[in-house]
């Protein structure tokens, strides 16, 4: 029985240190990376855009056709 107890200790500490290597190799990763990149932050890709509904889409194009009867009323020209 103690055998067997002293196993399962030995694999719950062989397991933490596992589990500690993984993180000092990423935490060493990224330092390399920093280092290698000169900059002192990782940039945070943001995620996709959600679609917009139907009746927001229709408004957006509603308040361009204004805008742009706008400046063809006003006679600047526009760049696109």
């Amino acid at each position: 029985m103690i055998e067997f107890l002293w196993g399962v200790l030995v694999f719950i500490v062989r397991a933490i240190n596992f589990v500690l290597d993984i993180w000092l190799f990423v935490s060493r990763m990224h330092r390399f990376a920093r280092w290698t990149t000169g900059s002192d932050t990782i940039v945070e890709v943001p995620a996709d855009p959600k679609t917009l509904p139907p009746a927001a889409q229709r408004a957006l194009e509603e308040a361009e056709q204004r805008r742009n009867a706008s400046y063809a009323a006003s006679g600047t020209v526009q760049a696109s």
